[in-house]
């Protein structure tokens, strides 16, 4: 112990011979920073990145085929440019079934406000009380989804039936005329009601021409 005079040196035996710890000495090797050049690193052009980047090129197969309207002769006289048939085919369907699920709304509206039920009579005091307000709105909405989607139903299947007969005759005559309207809408009507009897069926027919004429008048009036 140093206090007692011993030496302050320590030392280790390793395999028989002493080794100093002053002898030790330990060396970190210098490590030089890389040296960056930042004129070598490319800019990237954030241009490149937009949606519409590239498409100022001339590209030929974006000339579509379906921009062409129909040259059937008479086709230009609609409110509507037209494709060809496809396009009346939807335009006609899909606007016959709005407005008569519309028009059938209403009508089931006005049916179920007409037929309200009736009030209960007070057994103690004998006054007239009103149904609750539960069992009207029932009653209305019953109304309203019992018209509005057998009208708007039918006047799908008579608009589908229309259009077909009418772009057949267009493409058999080679033109688009007020006769092909004519005779489309009897047909339809008459296919329609062709399974309700003969009465029906020219029932069916009448209004369907009527409604056909109507057509072409409002397209007349129109251009």
């Amino acid at each position: 112990m140093w206090p007692f005079g011993s030496s302050t040196k320590k030392e280790d035996v390793v395999s028989g011979e002493t080794i100093s710890t002053t002898q030790i000495t330990e060396t970190t090797p210098e490590v030089s920073a890389p040296q960056l050049n930042i004129s070598a690193i490319p800019i990237f052009d954030a241009s490149k990145l937009h949606p519409l980047a590239g498409l100022d090129k001339d590209l030929e197969y974006l000339d579509l085929d379906e921009e062409k309207l129909s040259n059937v002769e008479g086709t230009g006289n609609g409110i509507l440019p037209s494709r060809g048939w496809s396009d009346d085919l939807c335009y006609g369907t899909g606007t016959l079934y709005v407005g008569g699920l519309g028009l059938g709304g209403l009508y089931g509206l006005n049916q179920g406000l007409l037929n309200l039920p009736p009030g209960s009579v007070d057994p103690v005091t004998g006054n007239i009380k009103s149904a609750p307000f539960k069992l009207k709105l029932n009653t209305v909405l019953n109304q309203v989804t019992k018209h509005g989607p057998h009208i708007g139903n039918s006047a799908g299947v008579l608009g589908l039936l229309y259009n077909i007969i009418d772009s057949s005759l267009d493409a058999y005559r080679g033109k688009h005329d007020d006769l092909n309207s004519l005779a489309s809408g009897a047909l339809a009507g008459a296919i329609f009601k062709s399974t309700s009897g003969t009465k029906a069926m020219a029932y069916s027919t009448g209004m369907m021409t009527l409604a056909a004429a109507a057509w072409c008048g409002f397209k007349r009036a129109i251009n």
